[in-house]
C-alpha cells in the first residue's frame, strides 16, 4: 500500500492484474483529502456519534470506542467489521504530529502516523478484552515497523487506549500473550494513549467491499493469511 514514489513492491503483481496501483484506484485519485469534513480532527465514529444512528436494540450507554492499528487498515477493517458486538468502524490516521494528514503524507513516513481503525463497540455484547483477543489474532505481534508485506512505521501494530481501564486491560492482555509461551520473540506491539484520529479518504473506507477484486489481489499477494496461520493456526482471524 504505497503511492508513488513510495510504491510497494506489490505493484508488479498489481500491474499483472491490470490495476492502476497497489492502493489507489485510478478513478478515486482525486478524492477530497481527510480533514475537510465535519469529523476532521475528531474520533471518526465516536461512541456519541454512533449512538445517534445505532439500532434501537443498542443501549447508547454501552457504546465504547477503541482504536487499533495492525498494518494495512483495509484488512483491519475487514476483520473488525466481522466481530460480533462491533457497531461501526472508521479507517484513518493517528499517533502522528501533522494535523489532517493525507494518505500520501502518511505513506511518506514523515508524519509519525499509523494506519488505524477506530471501533465503536457494544460493551454488553463484547468486552474490550475480547475485542483485543480478536485483534491479536489478526496481527503479527512480534514485528514492530510493519506488518506482513507492508513495511514502515505507518504500518506498526499499536493499541491506542482511551482511558485508564483500557490501558490496564491492554497491558494485561499483552503481558498474558507474552507469558503464553507461543512466541520466542518479544511482543513489540505498542500500548499507548489515543490522540487525535483523522478519518482517511473516503475511497479507503470499507475498501474490501468497494473494490473486492483489487482487495483480494492485494491480500493474496501480501501473504497475510499465510503468516497469520503460521502464528495462530486455525484460530487466526
Amino acid at each position: 500500500m504505497r503511492i508513488l514514489p513510495a510504491l510497494c513492491a506489490l505493484c508488479v503483481f498489481c500491474a499483472a492484474w491490470g490495476m492502476a496501483g497497489c492502493s489507489v484506484p485510478s478513478q478515486v485519485m482525486g478524492s477530497a483529502p481527510p480533514g475537510s469534513g465535519p469529523m476532521a480532527g475528531t474520533a471518526g465514529g465516536t461512541a456519541a456519534e454512533a449512538a445517534a444512528t445505532a439500532t434501537p436494540l443498542v443501549d447508547p450507554q454501552n457504546l465504547q470506542t477503541a482504536t487499533l492499528a495492525g498494518g494495512c487498515f483495509w484488512s483491519m477493517q475487514r476483520l473488525l467489521d466481522a466481530v460480533p458486538g462491533v457497531i461501526t468502524t472508521t479507517v484513518g490516521y493517528t499517533g502522528g504530529t501533522l494535523p489532517n494528514p493525507t494518505y500520501a503524507e502518511v505513506s511518506a513516513e514523515t508524519t509519525g502516523h499509523a494506519e488505524a481503525v477506530e471501533v465503536v463497540f457494544d460493551s454488553s455484547q463484547i468486552s474490550y478484552a475480547e475485542l483485543l483477543d480478536a485483534y491479536w489474532h489478526d496481527i503479527d505481534p512480534v514485528t514492530a515497523d510493519g506488518q506482513f508485506c507492508d513495511f514502515g512505521s505507518s504500518y506498526r501494530p499499536a493499541i491506542f487506549y482511551h482511558d485508564e481501564d483500557q490501558q490496564r486491560t491492554a497491558e494485561a492482555s499483552k503481558a498474558a500473550l507474552a507469558a503464553s509461551g507461543r512466541f520466542d520473540q518479544p511482543i513489540v506491539t505498542e500500548v499507548t494513549a489515543a490522540g487525535a484520529f483523522y478519518p482517511a479518504e473516503e475511497y479507503h473506507q470499507k475498501f474490501y467491499l468497494k473494490s473486492p477484486d483489487q482487495y483480494a489481489a492485494y491480500r493474496a499477494a501480501c501473504g497475510r493469511d499465510e503468516r497469520l496461520y503460521q502464528i495462530w493456526g486455525a484460530t487466526s482471524r
